[in-house]
C-alpha cells in the first residue's frame, strides 16, 4: 500500500490563489476551503490513494522563530485567507481524511515524521509526500519516499532530487542554509548561489566538513575564495539556517498506520458544512 502525506497549507494557499473568490451565504470569503475540498475529493477518487493524512500550519509561527527573529510569520498573508485555517481543517475532517493541525511545530515537521515513521512499516511500498516544497524533499529516501507536485504532475525520488538540485537528499538542509530561503525567512550566505552550493556540497555534503581556505578544497567552483572568506566570516550563521531548515522528526502523532485508512467521507458533517458554504452536497 501507499501512504499520502499532504501538505494541508500549500494546498490550501494553491487554492486560494487559484480558485476562485467566493463568499457563503453569510458573506464570508470561502473561496480557498471550496478550492482545498474539491481539490483533496480529486486526490482521493484516485485508486492507489487508501491511506492519507493532511498537516496544517494551525498558525504561521513554531519553534523556529524563537530560533530565528527573521523567521516566516504571519505577515503579509491575506487576513481573508488565514481565517479560513480552522474552515480548512474541517473541510478535510468531513472527508474522513485524519487532520494533524500543527501549533508549535510546523506542518512540514508532521510530514516528514510522518514519512520517517511509515517508510519502516513492511506493510507499505510508498510514502508519498504531497507537496512542492523543496524542504520536503530531505526525506526522500530512494524510491520509497517521495516528493510529489500535484500541481506539475512530477515526482521526485532520490535520483530526482539530485537531478533538482545536485545534491542528495541528506544535504538539502545545508544546501538551504547557503543557497537561503526566501519563503521561509532563511537569508542564505552572501555570494552562495544554487551552483556553487551544488558543486561544493556534493562533495563535501554538510556545511561543517567545508574547509575554511579554498586552497583546500577539491572542487573550483567560480568565486571560489570570495565564497570561502563568506562562508569563513558567516559559519555559525549557517549552521544556525540549516538548524532553521532541518525537519524535525519528534512530532508526537498519536495515529498508526490504520488509522490513516480512508474509508468514506463523514456525510453528514459534510452535507452541513457544504450547506454552510452555500455549495453542492455532491455524493461520493
Amino acid at each position: 500500500m501507499k501512504v499520502h502525506l499532504v501538505d494541508g497549507t500549500y494546498e490550501l494557499f494553491r487554492a486560494h490563489y487559484g480558485a476562485p473568490r467566493r463568499t457563503d451565504p453569510a458573506g464570508r470569503e470561502v473561496g480557498a476551503s471550496v478550492g482545498l475540498l474539491r481539490s483533496l475529493r480529486l486526490l482521493l477518487r484516485a485508486e492507489d490513494v487508501t491511506h492519507v493524512a493532511c498537516a496544517f500550519d494551525h498558525v504561521i509561527e513554531s519553534f523556529r522563530n524563537e530560533l530565528f527573529t527573521g523567521y516566516k510569520t504571519g505577515e503579509g498573508v491575506e487576513r481573508k485567507l488565514l481565517q479560513q485555517f480552522d474552515l480548512a481543517e474541517e473541510v478535510t475532517r468531513a472527508l474522513g481524511i485524519v487532520v494533524w493541525p500543527m501549533v508549535e511545530f510546523e506542518a512540514d515537521n508532521a510530514l516528514a515524521t510522518a514519512a520517517a515513521l511509515f517508510r519502516e512499516n513492511d506493510a507499505v511500498s510508498q510514502v508519498v509526500i504531497a507537496s512542492p516544497d523543496k524542504d520536503l524533499t530531505q526525506c526522500v529516501q530512494d524510491e520509497r519516499v517521495v516528493c510529489w507536485d500535484r500541481r506539475r504532475h512530477t515526482v521526485l525520488d532520490e535520483r530526482g532530487v539530485i537531478e533538482k538540485f545536485g545534491v542528495s537528499p541528506e544535504s538539502i538542509p545545508d544546501y538551504l542554509a547557503l543557497v537561503g530561503d526566501a519563503a521561509d525567512g532563511i537569508p542564505g550566505i552572501v555570494g552562495w548561489g544554487k551552483k556553487s552550493a551544488a558543486q561544493v556540497l556534493a562533495r563535501y555534503a554538510r556545511i561543517e566538513a567545508i574547509p575554511d581556505e579554498a586552497t583546500e578544497w577539491d572542487v573550483e567552483p567560480r568565486r571560489a575564495f570570495d565564497l570561502a572568506a563568506s562562508l569563513r566570516h558567516e559559519r555559525r550563521e549557517a549552521l544556525l539556517y540549516r538548524e532553521l531548515a532541518t525537519l524535525r522528526l519528534d512530532v508526537p502523532l498519536e495515529e498508526h498506520l490504520e488509522d490513516l485508512e480512508w474509508h468514506c467521507v463523514r456525510r453528514d458533517e459534510l452535507d452541513a458544512l457544504c450547506r454552510e458554504l452555500g455549495i453542492p452536497a455532491n455524493q461520493d
